[in-house]
This record gives structure tokens, sequence and C-alpha cells, in this order.
């Protein structure tokens, strides 16, 4: 009988199998790649949809966190897929950038350009959004620092109570990627555009895109800590907001006013800097 301390020959095997496995996937899926870019075939791409479409599922399901009960994820699946299917007959693999990050912006996209055609968040909503930005704006140039919740809550005239109710009203508006920030007043570029791209030939195109990041991470420094720990968990470690609630040790509903609250709060400062 195997010691505990010697591997078994079975598990060995079945390790090895694994790998040499996934390697098979691995080398099927890059020769795939090279076929479809060399003869553009739709056959091709449909298969690489395939590959990839738990993508569009992932992205939706995050995406749908937090939206009205109404809104079905099977349409946000269905809209992701159109941006699953353009990422792979845009992907360029030579600027070097993975596809998956590439196609989880496109996919976002795709879904979040479908939910603002349709205009689901009620006008009143939207207003009380721009109320809530313009308050920021003027407390955060009169204290040269991110307002308290308390202090936000005193310059709109309302009770913390409140405050609290309009962030989860507020959720709606905050459907957005962080990438989506990025743009504010410079054209709505996108956070993946703004990856170094080792063959990029435009000094300037690259500085301007070092600037836009430089200006997000100061915008993020200046969040308080919890709201730096759910825009980093959320967006740069993926974890859902049930995941991060169990990490701050509060409820999933208190995280998505969490995560509003921080959305408006990058909005605003962003602007503050483009104005600035």
């Amino acid at each position: 009988m195997a010691s505990a301390e010697t591997p078994s020959p079975g598990g060995e095997g079945r390790r090895a199998s694994e790998r040499r496995s996934a390697d098979d996937v691995e080398a099927g899926i890059v020769a795939l790649w090279r076929s479809y870019g060399e003869s553009r075939d739709h056959s091709l791409r449909d298969r690489l949809v395939l590959h990839y479409a738990p993508l569009v599922k992932y992205v939706a399901g995050r995406v749908g966190t937090g939206l009205p009960a109404h809104v079905d994820v099977a349409d946000l699946v269905q809209s992701g897929i159109f941006g699953l299917v353009d990422a792979i007959e845009k992907f360029e693999p030579e600027r070097g950038l993975k596809f998956e990050t590439y196609a989880m912006q496109r996919i976002r996209g795709a879904i979040l350009d479908d939910l603002r055609s349709q205009d689901w968040v009620p006008r009143s909503v939207r207003s009380r959004a721009r109320d809530v930005e313009r308050a920021l704006e003027r407390l955060n140039a009169r204290l040269q620092r991110t307002p308290t919740d308390a202090e936000l809550a005193t310059e709109m005239k309302i009770s913390l109570g409140e405050l609290r109710e309009l962030y989860a009203q507020l959720q709606l508006t905050s459907v957005m990627a962080l990438d989506d920030l990025i743009g504010v007043n410079r054209g709505g570029t996108s956070l993946a555009e703004t990856l170094p791209d080792d063959h990029a030939e435009d000094p300037i195109a690259t500085l301007v895109d070092q600037d836009s990041r430089r200006q997000l991470a100061e915008a993020i420094a200046q969040l308080s800590e919890r709201d730096r720990v759910v825009v980093t968990l959320y967006y740069f470690e993926n974890l859902t907001l049930a995941e991060i609630g169990r990490v701050l040790g509060v409820t999933e509903s208190r995280v998505c006013q969490l995560h509003t609250r921080a959305v408006l709060r990058l909005r605003s400062k962003l602007v503050e800097q483009a104005e600035g």
C-alpha cells in the first residue's frame, strides 16, 4: 500500500491525463483562431462563439446583479452574444491583449447598450442621480476630500436613512463597467483600450492612455477604504456582490449600496479632474 508521503500512481496518472487534456484543448483553440484568422469562415467563428459562450453568462450574471426583477438575465445573455461575436470578429491577437479580457469588455458594452436603449431607468431616478453627483462635486471642492454619507445627506437636506434608500434606487443608474468611467469627457475610451500596446507607434496616444489610467487610479485612491475595497473586489478580483458581502460581513443589499456610492463618487471625481 502506498505511504501517505508517496503519491499513488493512479493519482499521478489522472493529473497527467488532465494536464494533457487541458493542453490539447488550448492547442485546439490556438489552431482554431489561426484558421479563422486566415479564412474568416463563419462556421469557424461559430465554433469560437460556442467555446467562449460561458464568458457571456458570467458577464450577464454580474451586470444583472441589482437590476429590477423584470429584467431577464436571458435577455442580457442574448445581448451579450452579439458582443462576443463582435469581439471575435474584431480581435487582433498581434496587439498582445488576452482575448478573454477584450471579449468581456465587448460583451459588457453590448449588454449595457441594450439596457440603455430600453430606457428602463425612470426619469425621476436619473434626476436624483444628478442631484447626488452635483452635491458630491460641491462637497469635494469645499472639503478637498471625499465627503462622508452624513455630510452628503446634510448637503442634500435629507436624513441618513433617506440617503441609504436613495442609494438603493440609484443602483439602477450605476450598472456600468468601471471602464465606462474612464471615458468621462474623453469620448468613451474603454479601459481595455488604454492597456499598453507593445506595437504602438503613436507616442502621443500612449501618453493620453497613461494619463487616463493615472486619473482613474487617483480617483480610486481618494475613495474611503470600504469603497476602495468594494471597487477592487468587484472590478479587479471579479467577486460577486454576495461574495463581497461575506468578505465585509454585511448583506448583499448593503454591498449594492456601497457599490452605487463608490461609482457615483468616482464619476464625480473624474468629472472634477476633467474640468480642472
